[in-house]
């Protein structure tokens, strides 16, 4: 294709933004003709009244249940629960109400739910292809309305991962099987933004999860499938987040930073997830290596991981550092190359200090120096990277390279 063409199809759910925006969400679910709609989130959040009173009213008449079964670990099982429970009560749509966790859950219960077949079926095909088959193009999905209270930026996003549950108990996280789903019929229908909702989410949450979204602004602008449309929202999005992300270190962050930071990871994910692609990658995959096989959240990984994974990409490719620079305004005529490419890593880990996340990968429990080449090999064959800048040739060597810096 000539390098001024591209296509971009992307179809990402309303976004209502604002304080007690939840309030609308009764006549969002009236405009779609939903009737009986479940709310799935853990059970942590299902009992606390100041998050679940207003989500409650705001649905209304139209709320048939809770499914607070979710957990940080996505399992298989509990997603083929919640498609059960939607089947024998003639549930019409979900509401994920949470962190990734329960907006991932919510997509693969969608999926379930589209069809009849058995558990061990499913688990079978995960186990053969890596992935879950999705019932026939021409069978329609549930609406999702997303009601995010952290900051991943999972919920303008058609993808969501799972773990097999087979009997995790005595195996390390490496050994369950993960698997992933993809697919247009999953982009959630509407999106609310409520910054009350957010505002009862303890600031570090917040800022473990905003690490997250805001690589995934940074690598919109060098993944190889960028173009034009996502250029301008990943660079605005990555300026918000960083001029306005130390703000979550404040005893009480105002509802004005509040609202610049979603509109920051709004505009950061915009277009991340589209049928012909997904623009995370090489960030993406060492955070996957670690996350999937420590236990640690997987915005701390992105947290120790971004500043030492950009330094080796500049060192491979351009990265379209000219771009980033932009971004976070550490732009200079005079600057080499070198020089532009050293003060967006700094920006990087100055954002991430500000946020007072771990910054050595020593700080996480269970990690030995001698994990290296194993990590190394799980970034390698981590599908994001396939993401990644076209002339990126990730070695062996390079990437246990990496992960000695971040030690």
């Amino acid at each position: 294709m000539d390098g001024n063409a591209y296509s971009f199809e992307y179809q990402p759910g309303t976004i209502h933004h604002g304080p007690g925006i939840v309030a609308e969400l009764g006549s969002e679910l009236e405009r779609h003709g939903v009737s009986r709609a479940l709310i799935v989130t853990d059970a942590t959040l299902a009992d606390v009244p100041v998050v679940m009173e207003p989500l409650r009213d705001g649905i209304g008449e139209r709320l048939h249940g809770v499914f607070d079964d979710i957990t940080p670990e996505k399992y298989l099982r509990d997603a083929a629960a919640g498609a059960r429970r939607v089947h024998e009560e003639d549930i019409d749509a979900l509401v994920p109400l949470g962190g990734g966790s329960s907006l991932d859950m919510a997509k693969q219960i969608s999926a379930l739910a589209g069809h009849d077949r058995p558990l061990n079926e499913v688990t079978d095909e995960i186990l053969d292809r890596g992935e879950m088959i999705l019932p026939d193009d021409e069978v329609a999905l549930m609406d999702i309305f997303a009601v995010p209270t952290t900051l991943p930026g999972a919920d303008l996003s058609q993808v969501a991962g799972i773990k097999l549950s087979l009997d995790p108990e005595g195996k390390s996280k490496d050994e369950i099987p993960s698997a992933g789903v993809s697919d247009s019929r999953l982009m959630p229908t509407a999106v609310f933004h409520d910054l009350d909702l957010f505002a009862t989410t303890p600031n570090p949450i917040l800022a473990r999860s905003a690490m997250n979204g805001f690589d995934k602004g940074i690598e919109m602008l060098y993944t190889r499938h960028h173009n034009p449309l996502t250029d301008g929202t990943a660079v605005r999005g990555v300026r918000l987040l960083h001029e306005n992300l130390p703000e979550l270190t404040d005893d009480s962050t105002s509802e004005a930073d509040l609202s610049r930071i979603l509109q920051g990871i709004a505009a950061a994910q915009y277009g991340l997830s589209t049928p012909n692609a997904y623009r995370a990658s090489v960030i993406h995959s060492f955070g996957h290596a670690i996350a999937r096989n420590y236990t640690v959240q997987q915005g701390v990984a992105h947290a120790i991981a971004a500043p030492h994974v950009l330094r080796y990409l500049f060192e491979q490719v351009d990265g379209r550092r000219d771009l980033l620079s932009e971004a976070f305004d550490v732009g200079d005529e005079a600057a080499t190359p070198d020089e532009t490419a050293a003060a967006i890593v700094d920006a990087v880990a100055e954002t991430r200090d500000a946020l007072d996340l771990p910054s050595q990968l020593r700080a996480v429990d269970g990690t030995e120096k001698g994990h290296f080449p194993a990590l190394a090999k799980a970034v390698i064959e981590d599908p994001f990277m396939e993401a990644g800048p076209e002339d990126l040739e990730a070695t062996q060597s390079d990437i246990e390279a990496v992960f000695e810096q971040m030690w």
